[in-house]
């Protein structure tokens, strides 16, 4: 066996969606496994099939006692191949929205009165194995092509650190797959520049209003400084992937600005990839 995935994740994030798309991409896939079997499985698999590529559901339906367990089996699984954690999250209400659309009862519905007991307690008991997950993929506004055009580019590239450079607008919200987030709501806004406004900061006229701005660069200096520093040592602890997100009040300026003038700078030594989350609400 040379790679495992192990996909779980929150009740209506789109892990049955997860798992059919990797199995487009070649992955043998099993949803509804106890934790506590999951060695068994993986053995009896690779002893029968000699299979490349698993793909293991986990879900909450799962004995709180496993969910426990999981460290423990985490490492027992790794003796076989190499281990990722796929985990799907969504926001609150998009998972209330959908629960009530789909008209389907939640799994913890026979525990609790109301949806919203039901996904606060639904994280705490996954919170075993959200703390090992090596993929963390917010899904609050993905279409089923956004999944697949994720799970694609972060998986595509197993031996090698990607680094995601995300920009966003905090008054959208802070985006729940970030590793680490940096705040620059406190650079010079051209938002308050009429002649500014049309543009983001990929445009000319922006770049040279920030790019002027000593704030702008010290600010930019030290983020990439940090990254150039700590990147190495990300990518000997085995991560795959990591996720940078810089966030100003609208996610169209300052940014974005930042997010492109980082991935200049980096793409160099690593291989990086842009994501723009408030493109749609440009003006």
């Amino acid at each position: 066996m040379k790679r495992i995935l192990i996909v779980t994740g929150q009740s209506g994030s789109g892990k049955s969606s997860a798992l059919e798309i990797l199995e487009d991409l070649g992955y043998y896939c099993i949803d509804n496994l106890p934790v506590a079997l999951l060695p068994e499985i993986v053995l009896k698999l690779d002893k029968e099939n000699n299979l490349e590529l698993l793909a293991l559901g986990v879900d909450v339906r799962s004995t709180n006692e496993d969910l426990q367990e999981f460290d423990h089996v985490f490492e027992l699984l790794r003796q076989y191949g190499q281990v990722d954690v796929i985990y799907l999250t969504t926001k609150d209400q998009e998972l209330i929205a959908r629960f009530s659309a789909a008209r389907r009862p939640h799994p913890l519905a026979n525990r609790f009165k109301s949806l919203n007991e039901c996904i606060q307690e639904e994280k705490n008991l996954l919170l075993p194995v959200h703390i090992r997950a090596t993929i963390t993929i917010d899904t609050t506004d993905f279409s089923v092509h956004d999944l697949k055009h994720t799970l694609w580019n972060r998986l595509g590239q197993a031996d090698q650190l990607i680094v995601i450079l995300q920009s966003f607008g905090y008054k959208h919200g802070i985006p729940l797959d970030a590793d680490y987030v940096f705040d620059v709501r406190h650079l010079p806004n051209p938002h308050w520049d009429i002649e500014l406004r049309k543009y983001s900061g990929l445009d000319g006229p922006v770049q040279k209003f920030l790019g002027s701005n000593q704030q702008t660069n010290e600010m930019f200096q030290d983020i990439y400084n940090f990254l150039e520093k700590w990147l190495p040592a990300f990518e000997e602890g085995h991560r795959h992937y990591i996720t940078i997100s810089i966030g100003c009040t609208g996610g169209q300026h300052r940014s974005v600005f930042i997010v492109d003038r980082l991935q200049k700078a980096l793409q160099k030594n690593w291989s990086i990839q842009v994501l723009h989350r408030e493109m749609k609400h440009w003006s």
